[in-house]
């Protein structure tokens, strides 16, 4: 566990010293006051709009961190070569991968935290209200959903040599689980075979992020999701996760480095 920590601590670094944090959270700030700002008629409707689009912007600017910092980093090793000395030390592939993983997972919690504390805040300044569990349901749903992209993350950096192929195909299918894979147990119903068994087979094989996405919560004030429901999600995600990163290390295991 100490080796895993040290190289996931250099990952938290990283992303500390890198301006793409800052960058996001400067423009998602920015238009967050400025539709906060916004006083349209005294509508409660249009003040859940304008918080819809500001939790959609913490959404992207929280995949674009996760996806971007993950996909750079065994690639970054090996472009500079360090990653032979580093497994030059008692430290395994397998050690790496999960230190590597758990610096993203962290670096992306403290992202979320930042984002959502502020949103939260503004939002709070407008209703005089601030629903906590929600807001602590909504962020730690959001965090494993960009676990199980960070391990997908990790295992396309071992199968694609570019870090910008391997982020724009996690870019891809992200966005088409978000939009699409819910529907396709229903699109599968209206097809012939073998068509409706090989699309029901991959609506159950892929996890459905879409799941992680409890904004209207906080939007629309809703009560809690059942606590037995929401620690279902977790174990849901966990497993996702577990598998990705097992089929990372088996095939970062029989990869040569060279």
């Amino acid at each position: 566990m100490n080796v895993i920590w040290a190289i996931a601590t250099v990952v938290i670094k990283e992303l500390l010293r890198r301006k793409d944090f800052y960058v996001l959270f400067i423009l998602t700030a920015l238009i967050t006051l400025m539709m906060g700002s916004i006083n349209l008629f005294d509508d409660r409707n249009i003040v859940r709009y304008l918080k819809e689009i500001c939790l959609l912007l913490v959404w992207i600017s929280s995949l674009v961190i996760a996806i971007s910092t993950t996909a750079r980093q065994i690639p970054a090793e090996r472009e500079q070569r360090t990653i032979f000395p580093l497994l030059a030390k008692p430290v395994s592939r397998g050690q790496l991968i999960t230190g590597k993983f758990l610096g993203c997972w962290l670096a992306c919690g403290i992202a979320l935290v930042v984002f959502y504390l502020f949103f939260g805040l503004i939002s709070a300044s407008r209703e005089h209200e601030w629903p906590v569990a929600n807001y602590f349901q909504a962020v730690v749903l959001h965090w494993c959903a960009l676990g199980i992209l960070i391990a997908v993350t990790l295992l396309g950096s071992i199968v694609f040599a570019a870090p910008s192929s391997n982020g724009t195909i996690v870019f891809v299918i992200a966005a088409g689980i978000f939009t699409i894979a819910r529907h396709l147990h229903k699109v599968a119903l209206s097809m012939a075979e073998p068509a409706r068994t090989i699309v029901s087979a991959i609506y159950f094989t892929i996890p459905h992020l879409e799941l992680f996405d409890v904004r209207d919560l906080i939007i629309h004030n809703l009560p809690p999701v059942p606590w037995l429901i929401w620690v279902t999600a977790l174990f849901y995600a966990a497993a996702y996760t577990a598998l990705f990163l097992l089929a990372a290390w088996l095939m970062f295991r029989r990869r040569a480095l060279n």
